[in-house]
């Protein structure tokens, strides 16, 4: 072969190739071509907006579902401390009846894996919700903005903490909560608790009277990063009432 039809043996391959880029960029507009989507950040290799159409139709792309599913080791810190439930952002601690929730929104590109904020023996496991609203209503600031909001709520109990419960919370359209726990059982901080499928929010419930160390915008990590110190003496009632 000589020089000339190596030359034009490269062009067509050349043209080829830019046909097939063109003709890939068309077939997934207006989201990312496959030829690039290696070189993409999750956030951007999955869009938003792909992601949704993918949870409405129920046909979700395996690539992306293997990236979901991801569950990787955490590094659980020593100590009497409570630790995130999920991954997310803290984008509200309210207080209300005594009781102060700290909500946590997850995105489509977070870990889904929940573990348990404390040791101790979980005491209830309960489904609230049904195909069109929560029993609740919209009384509870995470619930406000949802629509048909299906839930599961683990509570615990603990030698060191009151009233500590963990709410996984979704929406009817991708409504599935596995949680890998049951009542009775001994569970210790930062074990696996369960999964919420394409869920959106994670609720840790705690006494009002516990001093939290999260605060509202930080980024936190299921299992590691530290929401509460528990201290020596808790003022409860008026009376000082050892909680270690």
């Amino acid at each position: 072969m000589n020089r000339k039809s190596i030359e034009r043996l490269l062009q067509a391959v050349i043209v080829a190739a830019c046909m097939f880029a063109m003709i890939d960029w068309a077939r997934n507009f207006p989201y990312p071509s496959a030829l690039i989507k290696p070189f993409l950040d999750p956030f951007h290799r999955w869009p938003t907006e792909q992601v949704r159409e993918w949870v409405m139709s129920g046909n979700i792309d395996p690539e992306f579902l293997s990236f979901f599913y991801r569950d990787p080791e955490r590094s659980i810190p020593e100590g009497e401390n409570m630790v995130s439930p999920a991954d997310g952002r803290v984008i509200d601690i309210t207080v209300k009846d005594g009781v102060r929730y700290v909500v946590i929104a997850l995105t489509f590109w977070d870990v889904h894996v929940q573990r348990h904020p404390v040791s101790g023996v979980v005491t209830e496991i309960s489904s609230l919700g049904d195909k069109l609203m929560d029993g609740e209503g919209r009384n509870l600031v995470f619930l406000r903005e949802k629509h048909a909001p299906v839930q599961k709520r683990i509570c615990y109990e603990t030698d060191v903490w009151d009233d500590v419960c963990v709410r996984l919370i979704t929406s009817y359209l991708a409504r599935r909560i596995e949680v890998w726990s049951k009542v009775g059982d001994h569970v210790v901080k930062g074990q696996r608790l369960g999964r919420i499928l394409l869920g959106s929010t994670v609720v840790l419930e705690v006494n009002e009277r516990i001093p939290m160390t999260a605060r509202v915008g930080e980024r936190v990590i299921a299992g590691e990063t530290i929401m509460a110190e528990a201290p020596d003496r808790e003022e409860q009632g008026g009376q000082a009432v050892n909680v270690q």
